[in-house]
């Protein structure tokens, strides 16, 4: 028989946000170090999923390197889908219940359980979202391959050609252009993502009012969050760097300091929860 259970209450307006300090990212990273610890080995195994896949890109694209800058790039755009567990585990530690493997398969597949619209407040948001951040990293990589392959003087095949024939190059601007692209689809994506996957995992409220509290958020805190996207350019570029090992622990860190930066950020007060979660604490965290 049909469920002739009453449809979900909509939301009636985009999350409040809170005003932080300049510092506050840094206590987010704390956070998101303690909250990994905590987790264990369901935690670094994203990590080590993570820097495994780099390791893929990079042994794909070892001699390309116009495909390398570009499909990182694509990486970092799709970084706040792929933690979406990692959101899951911080609440679930927020609530003092078990952040384990059954929270992150339930995570993963709680989309499959809502089927009552498409385009409502349920879990198909955060489909609708990622596929949207896929199809922005795959327009950069688009992007990024076809600059660096027609404007670059000779061909650029590895890191080093990269850094003699474009950054270093005494002629021509083919770097200032490629970084000023990529701040051009960086900010605004970073605006429309600083806070909204974490916000579509735990509140019942619709992928539009979810983007538009991010950009909300930004707008209010220029300065911290200017910080908070430089701390992650940063310690992912470390990751990067190592070998990828460095992700391992990176990015983690970075997956649960984005659920802190989140109840920091928004007053969820006025958001109805999603259905079966208990409520997480709404002021902001301080501990």
């Amino acid at each position: 028989m049909p469920d002739a259970s009453p449809a979900p209450t909509q939301p009636t307006a985009i999350g409040a946000v809170r005003t932080l300090t300049l510092t506050r990212p840094l206590h987010w990273l704390v956070l998101g170090l303690r909250d990994m610890r905590r987790c264990g080995w369901v935690s670094v195994a994203h990590g080590l999923a993570l820097a495994l896949f780099g390791a893929a890109l990079l042994a794909v694209a070892h001699n390309r390197f116009w495909l390398l800058a570009g499909a990182f790039s694509g990486f970092l755009l799709m970084a706040p889908v792929l933690a979406t567990s990692l959101y899951a585990l911080s609440r679930a530690l927020a609530l003092g219940e078990p952040a384990n493997a059954h929270v992150v398969m339930q995570t993963w597949l709680a989309w499959q359980r809502e089927h009552g619209s498409k385009w409502g407040n349920d879990y198909w948001c955060m489909i609708q979202f990622g596929a949207l951040l896929a199809l922005a990293g795959t327009g950069w990589v688009i992007t990024s391959a076809a600059l660096i392959t027609l404007l670059a003087p000779v061909p650029i095949t590895t890191p080093l050609d990269f850094a003699r024939h474009v950054v270093l190059a005494k002629q021509g601007y083919l770097f200032e252009l490629w970084l000023a692209l990529g701040g051009v689809l960086a900010a605004p994506m970073f605006a429309s993502s600083a806070v909204t996957m974490p916000l579509l995992l735990d509140r019942r409220i619709t992928l539009l009012q979810a983007v538009l509290t991010s950009w909300r958020v930004v707008l209010a805190n220029p300065l911290p969050m200017a910080l908070w996207a430089t701390l992650i350019m940063v310690l992912t570029t470390i990751g990067l760097l190592s070998g990828m090992l460095g992700l391992i622990v990176v990015m983690p860190v970075l997956g649960h300091a984005s659920w802190h930066a989140y109840c920091d950020l928004v007053d969820r007060d006025s958001l109805a929860q999603r259905d079966g979660a208990s409520a997480p604490p709404t002021q902001p965290d301080r501990s």
